[in-house]
């Protein structure tokens, strides 16, 4: 089995009663690029259980940062989300993943489009300065049930935003387009919908989607992957990966933890 470091959590937060986020040391020699996912867990009767876990924090933080779902009968989850500062977690010295820069072709706006925890990865992206030297518009779309789940997210923008050094980067930059589907909201309704009517670009102010100068990352319910996928490449885009840059990129990594 490849490396796995031994972290300390250093904080946990409650965002609903499904949804929770918490940050870990960092080991010097742990590398990843924004986008990338990693596997984490605990120790389970002296035996490590790991699951798949994008990283939320950007490479050159020097904490780590996760947001998980919880899920009660989960493997993992049922015993992650019990976890206190203090606490031991694993973390699996490699990073792979496909939502990173390289695996896209330029362009001009990059569409981040995550449905509940998928969420996670772009976290990541919108937190390097990288990201807003490549894009003239950088949108982050997230998608839940209910507007409580948007509050990790909504966090994060006003952080990066606020931020004293990112904050020049992102500001003019960064769109944040966040939608519900149970409650009313400024926003509502399923990304699939919003992003295939066009009413999430027109609601920003952005021209009609074009392969020639958008792209899109996609993380999130594979319902919600099939659909976007499919529309797509309706519409032309090819999907890249490491092998071949394309018009979009889909983490399809993820299961039920």
């Amino acid at each position: 089995m490849a490396t796995i470091y031994t972290e300390t959590v250093q904080t946990v937060r409650h965002w609903t009663d499904r949804l929770f986020s918490f940050t870990a040391t960092r080991n010097p020699g742990f590398r990843f690029i924004s986008g990338q996912f990693t596997m984490i867990g605990i120790k389970i009767n002296g035996k490590p259980l790991l699951r798949a876990y994008s990283m939320c924090s950007a490479h050159h933080e020097e904490h780590l940062e996760f947001f998980s779902i919880k899920v009660p009968d989960g493997p993992l989850t049922q015993h992650l989300q019990k976890l206190q500062p203090g606490d031991e977690l694993l973390v699996g010295a490699k990073a792979t993943g496909t939502l990173i820069q390289h695996n896209l072709l330029p362009g001009k706006t990059l569409y981040l489009l995550g449905t509940g925890t998928g969420l996670a990865p772009f976290v990541s992206i919108i937190k390097d300065p990288d990201t807003y030297e490549l894009y003239d518009h950088v949108v982050l779309a997230h998608g839940c049930r209910e507007i409580a789940e948007l509050g990790y997210g909504e966090q994060v923008v006003s952080q990066v935003l606020e931020d004293e050094f990112l904050g020049e980067f992102a500001r003019g930059k960064l769109l944040y387009y966040p939608t519900v589907t149970r409650e009313a909201f400024r926003n509502t309704g399923r990304l699939t919908a919003l992003f295939n009517s066009g009413k999430l670009e027109a609601d920003l102010g952005l021209a009609t989607l074009n392969k020639d100068t958008d792209r899109v990352m996609l993380c999130g319910s594979p319902h919600m992957l099939a659909d976007l996928q499919t529309m797509l490449e309706g519409r032309g885009f090819i999907e890249g990966n490491h092998t071949h840059a394309g018009h979009f990129v889909i983490e399809k990594a993820f299961v039920e933890k």
